[in-house]
């Protein structure tokens, strides 16, 4: 669970962030949408401490989940705060916002490979894991002897994503994730997080400009307006889709 509390963030006279009030509840698929500027990014960097808020708390609250391939990843249940009382917090959330989460001058199997080794993952944990990816990467990204860097958009994007999910923590939030993929791989990408969400219990929050893959993947949609959570929907089976359609169609 993540509890919002009072969370505040300012730039000069734009408001970028203001939730008085805010639970992301376990098992949540949340998708955060709204038009440029509406502050998904920069809720989500204050999320996982990269953004200083001006005021308020981010809390979250873990149930005692243990994972024999992350050792001590248990709590039991204690409140982990985010961003000035603990760090322990990072040990259950994967993330990926951008390029700047990723070490270009390693190829994806050693970033991974690193990733796995500071989580305390063995190789052939990572090797195991990372079967599980096969039909995402599409025969992109393993095996091909590339630098990160030299990789193209849309495969530094499958990089991230399964850079976020490879320890499989217990809450994943990823920015714009549908970014650069090809329609084939959008596709398998609904189907590897609403699977992984199914099977795990965990959170996932994304943001997303394509409105379409956000409403056929989350179970609730927040939209934000100047930093502002102005509709907080349910969406079983699609049932925010008219409401969403209505509010951007009259922006």
């Amino acid at each position: 669970m993540i509890k919002i509390t009072n969370l505040k963030k300012q730039f000069s006279e734009t408001c970028a962030c203001d939730i008085p009030s805010f639970q992301i509840n376990d098992g949540d698929i949340l998708g955060l949408v709204g038009n440029n500027g509406a502050g998904k990014t920069t809720l989500f960097r204050m999320l996982l401490d990269l953004l200083k808020a001006d005021n308020g708390s981010v809390e979250y609250i873990f149930a005692p989940t243990p994972d024999a391939t992350v050792p001590d990843v248990s709590t039991s249940g204690e409140s982990l705060i985010n961003p000035t009382s603990s760090e322990a917090w990072k040990r259950h959330v994967g993330a990926y916002i951008d390029e700047g989460f990723l070490i270009d001058f390693l190829t994806p199997e050693e970033y991974f490979a690193f990733l796995g080794k500071v989580s305390g993952m063995t190789q052939q944990q990572v090797d195991e894991r990372l079967k599980d990816f096969e039909r995402f990467a599409n025969g992109e990204i393993f095996g091909q002897k590339k630098l990160i860097r030299n990789l193209s958009a849309g495969n530094k994007m499958k990089v991230g994503i399964i850079s976020a999910l490879l320890r499989k923590p217990e809450t994943v939030i990823l920015d714009e994730p549908f970014n650069f993929l090809d329609p084939t791989s959008q596709l398998v990408l609904k189907h590897l997080l609403t699977d992984y969400n199914r099977e795990t219990g965990a959170t996932i929050l994304i943001s997303s400009h394509n409105l379409q893959h956000t409403v056929d993947i989350s179970t609730r949609i927040a939209l934000l307006e100047h930093g502002v959570v102005i509709r907080d929907l349910p969406n079983a089976e699609g049932s925010a889709r008219t409401e969403l359609e209505a509010y951007f169609s009259a922006e």
